[in-house]
C-alpha cells in the first residue's frame, strides 16, 4: 500500500520494486484495464526496433552479404 501526495505522487513498495527489479529512474507503464490499474517496468523505447533488428539479422548477416556489400 502506498499514499498518494499532494503532487499526485506515491511511493512503489519495496516488494513491488524487487519484483519488477526496479531502480532509481528506471521508466514504468500503468496499464488500463476496465476499473483496474497494473504497473509493469516500461519497454526500452526502442524495443520494437531492437526485436524488428533480430529477425533481421540471420536474413542479412552472411559471410556473403558482408563480402559482396563490402564495397558500399
Amino acid at each position: 500500500m502506498s499514499t498518494l501526495t499532494s503532487k499526485y505522487q506515491a511511493t512503489i513498495p519495496r516488494a513491488v520494486r524487487d519484483v519488477l527489479s526496479l531502480g532509481a529512474g528506471d521508466r514504468i507503464e500503468f496499464i488500463i484495464e476496465g476499473d483496474a490499474v497494473s504497473l509493469r517496468r516500461a519497454l526500452p523505447a526502442n524495443a520494437e526496433l531492437l526485436a524488428l533488428e533480430a529477425t533481421l539479422a540471420p536474413e542479412w548477416g552472411s559471410e556473403e552479404d558482408s563480402t559482396a556489400y563490402a564495397d558500399l
